[in-house]
């Protein structure tokens, strides 16, 4: 079932959003509030969190308090990777969250924290088990991020890409799994912290991962799985039907639906990081997807598409990866 929804990923990360187009972030502001309110139209007690934040930045949060984009919302969200990406140690973990709620009252959660196993498996054991001890318990929803190692034939969203030197490639070892799914040391850790912890797994259009990451979920007691639906996914062929079948296979957990990626054609730059050029476009199909995963209260039944189980779907190069 679907326990939140979720506004953008990132949005203060010039890999997710077009900071020179929206520099004061009023048009990402406006596009929030309007889909917020959509959305809360759709189905009032659904739980609506702002794209987590990467890096941690209480002064982006307070620009957008004053933008009015928290004023519908129910909580905020935050990403941190202090072994690999952050200029700060794991262990400031509770003063980056008091920076957070010093600025506002809504809950925070952690909606991607990892360790990649660029330099050893073993790194990543010592951060897992460091994170549960300082995050558990501190706020209400902690997602890992990932079940999955990235493919080495897919790209991972940065603005640089290959010029990033190891920032880059550690994109790729951020999994309890290896690409081809075998497990990693952390992975049989990390069912000692589930079900209070859960896992941030996207996965892309006709994703060939998805039933085997059902059982890993199952396997490691995961209740609780961040994942998204692409608006710019949504204007492929076929588009529908690869969503139903997604969330039929995640309908028994508790999902937190992040909504991003702005279509090429319906941005102001042809690009998925672009602000719309028609903000409402963007509410729409937030609105769209609660109306048909997650209705209201008297609200019609969700319309998803019956699948044969022995359907196979054509697999379609993925557009990108994001952390």
């Amino acid at each position: 079932m679907i326990e939140a929804v979720k506004f953008w990923n990132e949005p203060n990360n010039k890999s997710h959003w077009d900071l020179e187009l929206d520099p004061e972030w009023t048009s990402y502001s406006a596009m929030v509030k309007l889909a917020s309110a959509a959305v809360r139209a759709e189905n009032a007690s659904l739980l609506q969190v702002l794209g987590g934040l990467s890096p941690i930045d209480p002064f982006f949060m307070q620009r957008l308090r004053d933008h009015g984009v928290l004023d519908g919302l129910d909580a905020v969200a935050v990403h941190g990777f202090p072994l690999d990406w952050n200029h700060w140690q794991i262990d400031e973990w509770p003063a980056r969250i008091d920076e957070i709620q010093r600025v506002t009252p809504l809950p925070v959660w952690i909606t991607e924290v990892g360790i990649s196993t660029f330099g050893a498996e073993e790194v990543q054991q010592f951060g897992l088990r460091r994170t549960a001890e300082l995050l558990l318990g501190r706020v209400p929803r902690i997602f890992w991020y990932s079940l999955y190692d990235l493919p080495k034939g897919w790209p991972a969203t940065t603005r640089h890409r290959e010029a990033e030197g190891s920032s880059y490639y550690r994109h790729f070892h951020m999994g309890l799994l290896r690409e081809d799914g075998s497990p990693k040391l952390a992975c049989d850790q990390f069912g000692a912290y589930t079900p209070a912890m859960g896992i941030c797994q996207w996965f892309h259009f006709e994703d060939h991962r998805l039933d085997d990451a059902v059982r890993w979920l199952r396997r490691l007691g995961v209740r609780q799985l961040r994942t998204g639906l692409s608006w710019a996914d949504s204007f492929r062929p076929d588009a529908q039907r690869w969503f139903d079948r997604q969330m039929r296979a995640l309908d028994e957990f508790e999902l937190t639906l992040t909504f991003c990626f702005t279509p090429e054609h319906r941005g102001i730059a042809p690009h998925h990081t672009s602000p719309p050029l028609v903000p409402e476009e963007y509410a729409e199909f937030c609105a769209r997807m609660v109306r048909r995963y997650a209705p209201g209260a008297g609200a019609a039944a969700p319309r998803a598409s019956p699948l044969d189980p022995m359907d196979e779907l054509s697999l379609s190069p993925p557009q990108s990866e994001t952390n």
